[in-house]
């Protein structure tokens, strides 16, 4: 939340550049709002032919944020798939696109892709500990002409901590203790940071700690078995750390080592799976299961940063080079209704090493002001999948067997990838600085290597494996008109693409007892988007509007595993391929007052709120895309004063109606409220409290169910949100 009697003056810095100067002169806080993702130089957001949103360190703190759900709660337009009976939360979904077709990255750094493969396995995208984290910048749309492959629908940045947040105001120490309450899963977390600084050299380190329960919801059904509404009991568990050292030369440079860490590990009794008293008796299989769940990441980088370069080819110079280890195992033990027992354990392993360069250079060519940026980005990556498991008879006899799959195996091969890209954009300045246009290009090229091993080869010995090679161009070009100082239109084309993923270019297994086999498809092409973007900001002291339309194209969507007829062995033969064509259209909304601005009597009185509306078509089958979420609006009136202020905060959803299967179920559209405060009780001493729902309602958001869902399903509480919880945390430093 940010003060009202600072919130003018922050709006009219990052939305209208003509004023900066004034606005700075007006504020005394330190609240910018730039951004780097969108344009990978730090611009305003109204410099940018696009919609980003900035989320700050204090806005994650007043909203009391401590998950990825929580972090978009109220950003329409983008959300989190969740999966509600036992892997939690997944990943983001920008405008109707979701896991890897959105690009996540921590400090330029990409995060681990995802992968499922049937109900116990499915190794998610949430990897960072938004507790390390000083903002994160969400680029909506395809970023694919800066960023590469997997950007088709969208970036989500984080930016991590730096002894700098710390070490303000001439101090050469800083020690801060943190300690919180999430009522959602009833967690308790908690922080230690620590900084020092001198001339030269300056470093931290921040440690994070968090356990808790199961997510809560509003399901009242506690059996034991698929009947269950209420969540399955959960034990969870979780640390990170993250450490970096900066060594400063100069002022005009900087060298920087970092290293982090995290580690999640979850129990989760799976009652919901149990199904011994299922009416039918062909599906009474299982009697217990117990799952244990363990997801860890560490990175290494180091970087450097030259701000004064004073080269022909460059002004400045930020390169960094990386290595990013992270693992997911989940293990899954079963009771079975014949005697038997069954383990599973998958393990999704991903190592990549990566190297990054960018260069930035002003010059003038006539009155024509250039910002040119260019760069080089280059990822190479190792990928380990492997199920492997064992069942005890009723006999007493052991087996590695459990149809259809003989243990160990490998559902792809061993794969290495080698992504490389170069990229330029510039930004030119024309008309004394009222028009921008930004021109850019992205060249990428992508391999992919596979290595066959003894567990791939025994379970697919006939079956050839294939190599990748691709190439793709990625051009876009935006413009911001300043055609008054209180108004600016901004418009943009960008293309974007994500490369064949390995699982999809070599899946494979055959299952002659099943009558089935899955083969490679070396032919995949990249699935591709061209997407537009028109919009319109106004801002004054008092208000800001921000309105803008967008309309994307996707093409050779990659079916999975689709069904292509039979072989000459008369089995079902399943392959991956291009066959889906979407369009995702819509228009989205932010608007804000202070109203201390218009009269002293409201002085400390403010509102933000926002909406987004998309409508999404499967053209190649020519029904609704399901991943689109429904329309969603946010609205909160604050107050606020030197040392505390509230907010009351409302989200509201229409109900989803656009369902490509006729009898599944549609979610209704719900309004929920929140109230938020914080309190500055002593000089580096702060407490944030928050009630979430207040009014307790029982209301299930789209993007929390991720299968199918029938429309007369006897579980459907068990995707509802929490009801009313409370949530709030201490932090003092010094």
């Amino acid at each position: 939340m940010i003060r009202p009697t600072v919130l003018s003056a922050a709006l009219w810095a990052v939305l209208s550049p003509v004023h900066a100067e004034t606005a700075a002169s007006a504020d005394t806080r330190d609240f910018d709002r730039v951004q780097v993702t969108a344009t990978r130089t730090e611009r305003a957001v109204s410099d940018v032919a696009a919609t980003v949103d900035v989320i700050d360190r204090e806005q994650l703190d007043n909203q009391l944020v401590h998950d990825i759900a929580d972090l978009v709660r109220y950003e329409p337009g983008i959300s989190v798939t969740r999966n509600a009976t036992r892997f939690g939360l997944g990943g983001f979904r920008i405008r109707g696109l979701d896991s890897n077709r959105v690009l996540i990255q921590t400090d330029g750094i990409a995060m681990p892709k995802s992968f499922d493969i049937g109900n116990f396995a499915n190794a998610n995208r949430n990897f960072t500990d938004l507790e390390t984290l000083k903002r994160v910048e969400i680029v909506r749309g395809p970023a694919s002409s800066l960023y590469g492959s997997d950007a088709l629908g969208g970036v989500v940045a984080f930016v991590t901590k730096d002894p700098a947040d710390y070490l303000k105001d001439g101090k050469d120490s800083y020690v801060g203790l943190k300690f919180g309450y999430d009522g959602d899963w009833q967690g308790l977390l908690g922080s230690v940071t620590t900084a020092f600084g001198g001339e030269r050299w300056s470093g931290m380190v921040n440690v994070n700690h968090r356990q808790g329960q199961e997510t809560d919801n509003k399901g009242d059904v506690r059996s034991r078995d698929y009947t269950r509404t209420a969540p399955n009991p959960q034990e969870r568990d979780g640390r990170s750390v993250l450490s970096k050292l900066v060594y400063a030369p100069d002022e005009s440079q900087r060298f920087r080592l970092t290293v982090e860490g995290n580690e999640d590990i979850t129990d989760t009794d799976v009652y919901s799976s149990i199904n011994d008293k299922h009416p039918t008796p062909s599906v009474r299989t299982t009697t217990g299961m117990t799952a244990h769940d363990k997801q860890t990441r560490m990175r290494v980088s180091f970087a450097h940063e030259m701000d004064a370069l004073d080269t022909a080819f460059a002004d400045s110079l930020r390169w960094q080079v990386y290595r990013q280890d992270s693992e997911t195992t989940q293990v899954t033990n079963e009771n079975r209704t014949n005697g038997s027992r069954r383990h599973r354990e998958f393990n999704f392993d991903q190592r990549v090493y990566g190297a990054q360069a960018q260069f930035n250079k002003g010059l003038q060519t006539g009155d024509v002001e250039h910002a040119l940026t260019w760069g080089f980005d280059g990822a190479w990556t190792e990928v380990h999948q492997k199920r492997d498991g064992f069942q005890v008879l009723a006999n007493g006899n052991t087996s590695t067997t459990i149809l259809p799959d003989a243990f160990p195996v490998r559902d792809f091969p061993i794969s290495k990838t080698t992504e490389l890209g170069l990229y330029v954009q510039d930004e030119m300045r024309l008309a004394g600085g009222r028009l921008s246009l930004v021109p850019g290009l992205r060249v990428d090229h992508y391999r992919l290597s596979p290595e066959l091993d003894s567990i791939f080869r025994e379970d697919n010995p006939d079956m050839p494996v294939a190599s990748l090679s691709k190439t793709s161009v990625s051009p876009k070009l935006g413009m911001v008109w300043r055609f008054d100082d209180e108004w600016s239109l901004f418009a943009g084309y960008s293309h974007g693409f994500r490369s064949p993923p390995y699982n999809d270019v070599n899946l494979g297994f055959t299952n002659v007892m099943f009558g089935y086999t899955a083969i490679p498809n070396p032919d995949l092409k990249p699935e591709t988007s061209n997407g537009v973007e028109l919009g319109m900001r106004y801002l004054t002291p008092a208000a800001y509007v921000s309105v803008s339309g967008y309309w994307n194209d996707y093409k050779d969507f990659i079916e999975s595993q689709r069904n292509v007829g039979r072989n000459a062995q008369g089995l079902l033969v399943f392959q991956s391929q291009n066959i889906s064509e979407a369009r995702i259209y819509g228009a989205e909304l932010k608007a804000g007052v202070d109203f201390g601005q218009l009269t002293a009597v409201l002085d400390g009185w403010s509102l933000r709120s926002a909406l987004a509306w998309s409508h999404g078509q499967n053209r190649t089958e020519d029904v609704p895309l399901d991943s689109v979420d429904p329309l969603r609006g946010t609205v909160g009136l604050m107050y606020d004063r030197d040392a505390w202020g509230v907010e009351l905060a409302g989200t509201f959803a229409k109900r989803k109606t656009r369902i490509a299967d006729a009898d599944a179920y549609r979610p209704a559209g719900y309004g929920v409220l929140d109230l938020m405060g914080h309190w500055e009780f002593a000089p580096g001493a702060k407490f944030n409290v928050g009630v979430f729902n207040l009014a307790d309602r029982n209301y299930i958001d789209w993007s929390s169910i991720t299968s199918t869902l029938a429309s007369g399903s006897t579980v459907v509480d068990r995707y509802s949100n929490p009801g009313r919880t409370v949530s709030a945390s201490v932090a003092v430093s010094w």
